[in-house]
């Protein structure tokens, strides 16, 4: 009788498609901004229940209670980054602070340069996912996103946004940076939605 052993961990937690490299690759869109913490800031706008923005400097937004989540990182390129510990604030935390209206089904998260990634509240509010201002225990490097960056790990990474300034409550959906260039308005890894034109009825904005 010949014994079956039991696949890798990473291979029973690989989405379809998707491959561990060597090394933790990173890929970005434009350069890498400066940051300037007297006058950095970060926005919580749109849809508000108060109908205000809210302001949050860097001191007050990085003295904000902390959480730890241990999660996988699934690109959209195909490789997946395993067991990464990210640290940083719960957008449950964000949104005790700065509430959203009823009717908010969707957030916008903004970005350096104009750069954004929409996604439903749903997602947003999910236990794993969390505004990072850590990873692996030291501060995320300029490249991965500092100082703070939105991870998302059920969701492909072009969602985890870098260097995010801003999240915008929205009542109706709307296509963020790479939705408007072709890319799936949901970007569920397991699903390998990569592309607009697998979206299925009712999974992205008319």
């Amino acid at each position: 009788m010949v014994e079956q052993s039991e696949p890798p961990v990473e291979e029973t937690r690989l989405p379809p498609g998707q491959y561990v490299p060597r090394g933790s690759p990173v890929i970005h869109y434009g350069r890498v901004p400066t940051f300037r913490p007297a006058t950095w800031g970060l926005q919580v706008m749109g849809a508000t229940v108060s109908g205000e923005t809210h302001r949050f400097s860097w001191e007050r937004f990085s003295g904000l209670p902390r959480t730890t989540v241990v999660a996988d990182f699934h690109c959209v390129t195909k490789f997946s980054i395993m067991g990464n510990e990210w640290s940083g604030v719960s957008p449950a935390t964000l949104m005790e602070l700065a509430p959203p209206a009823p009717g908010v089904g969707h957030v916008m998260i903004w970005a350096e340069y104009g750069y954004s990634a929409n996604m439903r509240m749903s997602d947003f509010t999910d236990p794993h996912t969390l505004f990072a201002l850590e990873l692996d225990g030291k501060p995320l490097s300029p490249e991965r996103g500092f100082p703070v960056r939105l991870v998302v790990p059920h969701l492909y990474a072009w969602k985890s946004v870098k260097w995010v300034r801003a999240v915008e409550y929205l009542r109706e959906d709307r296509r963020g940076f790479w939705e408007e260039r072709g890319y799936h308005n949901v970007a569920d890894p397991w699903r390998e939605q990569r592309y607009s034109y697998q979206e299925e009825p009712g999974e992205g904005p008319p």
